[in-house]
């Protein structure tokens, strides 16, 4: 509609000074009223809204039910009336500013202020909830923070008062971030509907931020509903653990898991402040909106005596009847109206779409493989006649939902397969050796076992496809030093065995296995190295000049034990010296036999015919 202009008088009565808001209901403007000179607060409803009898209905029960709360912490609700073709209701007009712009401006708040405002805003609420009135759009754009600090909730346009709905038809309104679980579900929305979107509203004074926050209002309600709110401490660590407990308490996903009323919310903030005092333990406004009550059943029209009866009156009033019932079945037939297709609509699309042919709107969500928020099933079905004002119920899904990893390592390839789909989940199979696991067991599983991921997920499945095979080399022939060198360069393990033979030492004259066979990786070969020769020939240590020592060390050294003797000699030369040896040098001895080596002992002598000439030393031959 266009905008009232400044100074013009609605209904004789409230000059209009400047538009001080919008919605998608009304527009709210600051006027005086010349009656009693004051400034009050006026809401104008939007002329579209204005022919439908519906809004209008709902519009004059929200000033019925608003004005039948009467506190200090409730807008006050003056008068109600028609000005130029549409609607208006004349209200307390507020001095000061919302509570979202002193959260923009000053979060996150010191916990005494939080919980003052907080306990403020819950008065009004419980005092709604006690006189059948549920506000729905609990939210810090409709909470008025006067000068002094004193608060008053407004902008009840979606209000519910008893069983009448206050929503725009079949649709979910309300900013999503302050939405309750159940509310975002579509679900029916009680007094514990409302302590969740005060819980986020403290939750947003003390933190700074809501606790969920996302690209679209699905996402948002997503959050809601599945995921559990961060920590208020690891926003801000001066947080008390008695007021944290409060906010997370009121933000259960549980209706019946939040506080039992907005009493029991208060009285565990004052528990909380106190508990801080002592110091123990610390650590875009969118509709306006309507209240309503009941409206009151219809008058019952008085029974009218019947004077005498005559047929020719009778058979009158029978016609007349007929005709009045084709004229309502005629009514009835043009009210009745077509469901339409919402099938692979996302959930925000469909139910906008209902709500604006008049349709109510339900709900229910299920798994499945279609994406989060599509509508994949409706009823009554695409085409069916309906009265107006029917409600469709939309199938939506959650998504796949999810599993958990079983617990699969040790088990049979085809026991592990049967595991992961009995919980919705693929199986994708990767074969490695291993000399541990046996052939066909799981030796584990990507993602791990316990890990949660969406169901139709595909984990892989490690199986053992037994011990690598490899083929053992030939390594007779080589030296010990090579052979070790190409079995390790094979993956396989080894043993040595030393013995003698005719090989020269140190050469690899055996294997077992023998070279070509496969065995499993890691295996061990064992090797026959050769020593060497049993027999050796005799050095020659004899005549050479050789001390004891030198000729033992030589012997010993091939293999020999030694026996040393000595014998006289006439040679001083040969004194000290290895003279012969036995056996000759160069005969074949078996190692560790004994070789005697005999040694000079030079002897001088005197000749008995010429005392003063030595005398010639007698040969002994050994």
């Amino acid at each position: 509609m266009a905008e009232v202009a400044g100074n013009t008088v609605v209904d004789g009565r409230y000059r209009i000074l400047n538009r001080i808001g919008s919605g998608g209901m009304a527009d709210v403007y600051c006027a005086e009223d010349t009656h009693l000179g004051r400034q009050v607060a006026l809401k104008v409803l939007h002329h579209r809204f204005a022919q439908d009898q519906e809004f209008v209905e709902r519009f004059r029960r929200e000033a019925s039910a608003a004005a039948g709360l009467q506190h200090p912490n409730v807008v006050g609700v003056f008068d109600r009336g028609a000005h130029d073709g549409t609607y208006y209701i004349a209200m307390e007009f507020l001095q000061g500013e919302t509570l979202k712009d002193l959260i923009k401006r000053e979060a996150p708040l010191p916990q005494e202020r939080a919980i003052d405002l907080g306990i403020q805003i819950l008065r009004a609420a419980g005092f709604a909830h006690k006189r059948g009135v549920i506000h729905r759009d609990f939210k810090p754009h409709n909470v008025m923070v006067g000068p002094q600090g004193s608060v008053k909730v407004t902008d009840f346009g979606i209000a519910r008062a008893g069983a009448s709905e206050m929503t725009e038809t079949g649709s979910i309104m309300g900013t999503a971030q302050y939405l309750s679980p159940e509310q975002a579900q579509g679900h029916g929305v009680t007094a514990a509907s409302d302590l969740y979107s005060i819980g986020v509203i403290l939750y947003e004074m003390l933190g700074g931020k809501v606790p969920f926050e996302g690209d679209s209002a699905v996402s948002i309600a997503l959050k809601h509903l599945s995921e559990p709110p961060p920590r208020l401490a690891a926003l801000r660590p001066d947080i008390h653990p008695a007021l944290e407990g409060v906010v997370m308490k009121a933000l259960a996903k549980q209706p019946s898991e939040r506080y039992a009323s907005a009493d029991e919310f208060i009285a565990a903030l004052e528990a909380a402040r106190s508990a801080i005092a002592s110091g123990t333990n610390g650590g875009q406004g969118q509709d306006t909106a309507v209240w309503s009550a009941l409206p009151p059943p219809p008058p019952v029209a008085p029974v009218r005596e019947r004077g005498p009866r005559r047929w020719p009156w009778v058979v009158l009033a029978l016609l007349v009847a007929l005709g009045i019932g084709v004229g309502i079945w005629a009514l009835l037939q043009n009210s009745r109206v077509t469901v339409p297709d919402q099938t692979g609509k996302q959930e925000s699309a469909a139910t906008v779409d209902l709500a604006n042919r008049g349709f109510e709107v339900k709900v229910h969500r299920r798994e499945s493989g279609s994406p989060v928020g599509q509508v994949i099933g409706q009823s009554p079905e695409a085409g069916t006649k309906v009265d107006k004002g029917s409600t469709v119920t939309l199938q939506v899904s959650s998504g796949p939902g999810t599993a958990q990893v079983p617990l699969l390592t040790g088990l049979k390839q085809a026991e592990a397969i049967k595991a992961l789909n009995r919980r919705g989940l693929q199986a994708d199979v990767t074969s490695q050796h291993s000399a541990t696991v046996p052939k066909g067991e799981v030796i584990r599983t990507s993602p791990a076992d316990g890990e949660v991921v969406p169901k139709g997920f595909h984990v892989n499945l490690v199986v053992s496809s037994g011990p690598q095979q490899v083929k053992v080399p030939d390594v007779t022939s080589l030296t010990t030093a090579a052979a070790h060198s190409q079995l390790h360069n094979a993956g396989l393990e080894f043993n040595d065995d030393q013995v003698t033979s005719d090989q020269p030492k140190g050469t690899v004259i055996a294997q077992d296995p023998a070279g070509g066979t496969t065995v499993n990786k890691g295996s061990s070969v064992t090797l026959t190295i050769s020593k060497g020769p049993d027999t050796a020939p005799v050095p020659n240590v004899s005549g050479q000049g050789q001390t004891p020592d030198q000729a033992t060390s030589t012997l010993q050294g091939a293999g020999f034990k030694v026996q040393v003797k000595e014998i006289p000699t006439k040679d001083q030369t040969q004194d000290g010296k290895v003279i012969r040896q036995r056996p000759q040098p160069g005969t074949q001895l078996k190692k560790g036999r004994t070789v005697v080596i005999y040694v000079g002992n030079f002897q001088q002598t005197t000749n008995p015919q010429n005392p003063g000439t030595p005398a010639e030393p007698t040969p002994t031959t050994p």
